[in-house]
């Protein structure tokens, strides 16, 4: 496994893209409304990465080996829906949960971050698993820092979504990026803690759990892209690129518009 260390050039332009990415979710909130189609929200974020940000949507046109062409710029998944949604004459409606997933490059550098939205007023099921899902990806980047496994990250998140009666999804993982959509490591979000590779000052990767209020088996619809819950149940994820600094680490993707920290992390913070 070759796993990238990033120069302070490179960090820098990585800084550029993360900033970016999570602009264009900022952009897209008050847009997240019942009645707009996720084929909407599709085009407006196309837009407003090409046009105002000047960015390249990466997930347009995407073809890893076996797949068919992404044909969207983003991915938009409702409900049950885990990941990869391709957005199209849906409809959302009040109740709803959606995660809206981005990738821009920015002169040729990934920035990938991904946010749950609720449609109007959203039940109390589907509330309590997108929060539990935010504090999953935070519990995993907490344990970032140079010396720490991989493994640990994955142990963390497996962990909190357990104890609060989730499954984790275990078919699609973070990974590292820079120049590359997706290149090593593998970032798992379950595991044993001390294993894998140790964490080192220049790495960048994503850490994007899908957590699941029921079984975590999932099954691919017939677009070849969008991955849905097999039991029906509803699925949440949230995602941010990650950088090991010589301290721990910083979070690329952060953006004025994201969600408050969990308290666990709040307090900690404050202590």
């Amino acid at each position: 496994m070759s796993i990238s260390i990033k120069n302070p050039e490179e960090i820098e332009q990585m800084r550029i893209a993360g900033r970016l990415a999570g602009e264009v979710l900022d952009y897209i909130t008050p847009f997240v409304k019942p009645g707009v189609t996720t084929g909407e929200l599709d085009r407006l974020c196309h837009d407003y990465m090409v046009d105002a940000q000047g960015c390249v949507p990466a997930p347009l046109n995407y073809a890893p080996p076996g797949h068919v062409p992404y044909p969207k710029s983003i991915c938009a998944s409702v409900n049950h829906q885990v990941c990869h949604g391709v957005p199209g004459d849906r409809k959302l409606k009040s109740g709803d949960v959606v995660n809206l997933d981005i990738t821009v490059i920015k002169n040729g550098w990934h920035g990938d971050t991904s946010r749950m939205f609720y449609v109007g007023e959203p039940g109390i099921q589907a509330r309590r698993l997108t929060e539990i899902t935010y504090e999953c990806m935070w519990k995993g980047i907490a344990v970032v820092r140079p010396g720490t496994h991989l493994g640990d990250i994955g142990a963390a998140i497996q962990k909190h979504a357990e104890q609060n009666g989730y499954t984790v999804v275990r078919e699609f993982c973070g990974h590292g990026i820079g120049r590359k959509f997706h290149e090593e490591p593998q970032v798992l979000h379950y595991g044993k803690a001390g294993t894998g590779p140790v964490l080192q000052p220049g790495m960048t990767f994503t850490i994007e759990p899908m957590i699941n209020a029921g079984r975590r088996d999932i099954r691919m619809l017939g677009d070849g892209w969008t991955v849905v819950t097999k039991d029906h149940s509803l699925s949440a994820q949230w995602e941010h690129t990650v950088l090991v600094t010589e301290a721990g680490y910083e979070v690329l993707t952060q953006s004025a518009g994201a969600p408050a920290l969990p308290l666990f992390l709040s307090e900690k913070a404050a202590a």
